[in-house]
């Protein structure tokens, strides 16, 4: 038997203000986008913000539907809306911001098992890493440089190709 050691790297900010002004502006921008978010049932508004390779930025955000689980998360949105209106661009960086309406959101919150799927398919697409930015409502900023540290072993297209 061998052992795997996978290490994950995350950069931690204290605030929205720490960070660099292009993700600054990309932030405020998946903040805007939660705004529109529709949450009736959780209460719980996700807004995501998608930065292309030519600089262009694309919104997202929750949909949620009574038939559970018939929504759709705001990174998914955002990176569907991405590929669908701008096919062949490359998916620079992703920003995720959350808040309810029921309690405060003060830890960034990470995307799900399904997003990171689909970000992890836009990565190999792009043949490049996708920054990825993750807070609360308030409060501290999540960085991650690639999907790696948070999904170090991701399914992808080279595991359906037979040797």
């Amino acid at each position: 038997m061998q052992e795997i050691k996978l290490t994950s790297v995350v950069h931690s900010y204290d605030s929205l203000d720490d960070l660099p002004q292009v993700d600054k502006d990309l932030m405020n921008a998946a903040i805007g986008a939660r705004g529109h978010a529709y949450a009736p049932y959780s209460h719980f508004y996700v807004g995501a913000a998608v930065l292309l390779d030519d600089g262009t930025i694309v919104l997202g955000n929750n949909q949620e539907n009574v038939a559970y689980p018939s929504g759709l998360c705001a990174e998914r949105t955002a990176l569907f809306a991405a590929g669908a209106n701008f096919p062949g661009k490359a998916v620079i960086k992703i920003a995720i911001s959350a808040h309810s309406s029921d309690f405060e959101v003060v830890s960034p919150v990470y995307p799900c098992g399904a997003c990171r799927q689909v970000m992890s398919e836009y990565e190999q697409l792009s043949k490049r890493p996708m920054e990825i930015l993750m807070m609360g409502s308030s409060g501290g900023v999540h960085v991650v440089n690639g999907l790696i540290n948070i999904l170090p072993v991701a399914f992808n297209a080279d595991n359906l190709k037979r040797k």
